[in-house]
């Protein structure tokens, strides 16, 4: 990965909270510099080593999922407001993407993980109603609790579970499940592999997993442009709007500590992941990766 003038060095961030200003190693986390290929490596050795990312900084492996839920606390109530702003709406033409792709049938059982406010779910029991049963689940209570209120209050309830869990131990008995979706969740998780073979596990023989996330800009010229919105804009956006401006700064970390669309597919593949693909969206800002359990 190459870096420009609009691109911040890696530094311990500060996300609102006083118990995440501290730095809890002095290990700073140097891979913004690097390709995909560094990147997966130096990230598979921190996890060894005991350490992981929360965003640009190193962070013991059993700390990263309360840094994390931290930050979903402090902008739970202001989530859905903040992904119309940040992308423009267009984060709802991504989600009519993704669930296209998930090609979900009647009778079906859907599991959406770190479903967050419930997008996902939302336009599922919109379309299906009580044809399919989807399960809902997220880490954050805050946030399972404000996606839970939105579809109660939209008159969604008759289909929909939800259920508070982590994506790497998912709760479910194997091969539960036709469809899985992750929607700008995985990059959040401690360990991604370890969430894809949780993903796999609970699918059914024949079932499909859909991930959504963001990704690395593909189109000449846009990386900069990107970066200087991700690190400039965004952060004023979440000071603006939801008094959070380090929460938003350690959005855009964790967008460019997040595998690139080969690796994450090489990732599923070697999880069990059959006919792997993805589908880049909005110049690679997005990425839209698929596979089958055979």
């Amino acid at each position: 990965m190459t870096t420009d003038s609009n691109e911040k060095e890696p530094t311990p961030i500060d996300n609102g909270v006083s118990a995440r200003r501290e730095t809890v190693s002095n290990r700073s986390v140097q891979i913004v510099h690097e390709n995909c290929e560094q990147l997966k490596q130096r990230s598979q050795k921190f996890i060894s080593d005991g350490y992981t990312h929360f965003g640009y900084q190193t962070v013991p492996v059993q700390e990263k999922s309360s840094l994390v839920r931290n930050v979903f606390d402090s902008v739970a109530t202001r989530y859905d407001v903040m992904n119309d702003l940040m992308s423009g709406t267009l984060h709802r033409l991504w989600k009519r993407q993704a669930l296209a792709k998930a090609d979900i049938r009647a009778h079906q059982h859907i599991l959406d993980v770190a479903g967050g406010t419930g997008d996902l779910t939302q336009r599922i029991a919109k379309k299906w109603g009580d044809k399919v049963h989807i399960v809902l689940t997220d880490i954050n209570a805050s946030m399972l609790s404000v996606g839970r209120d939105k579809l109660i209050n939209q008159g969604l309830v008759s289909s929909i579970e939800y259920v508070l869990a982590d994506a790497q131990q998912l709760p479910f008995v194997d091969n539960s499940f036709d469809r899985v979706t992750i929607g700008f969740g995985l990059r959040n998780v401690t360990s991604q592999m370890k969430a894809l073979q949780s993903m796999f596990r609970v699918l059914k023989p024949g079932g499909k997993l859909v991930i959504l996330e963001f990704s690395k800009p593909i189109l000449p010229g846009l990386k900069p442009l990107y970066d200087a919105y991700s690190f400039h804009v965004l952060p004023k956006l979440g000071e603006w709007v939801a008094d959070d401006a380090d929460s938003y700064r350690y959005l855009a970390e964790s967008i460019r500590m997040h595998p690139c669309q080969e690796t994450l597919k090489e990732m599923m593949q070697e999880v069990g992941f059959a006919q792997v693909d993805y589908s880049n969206l909005t110049g690679g800002i997005v990425a839209l990766h698929w596979g089958y359990k055979i």
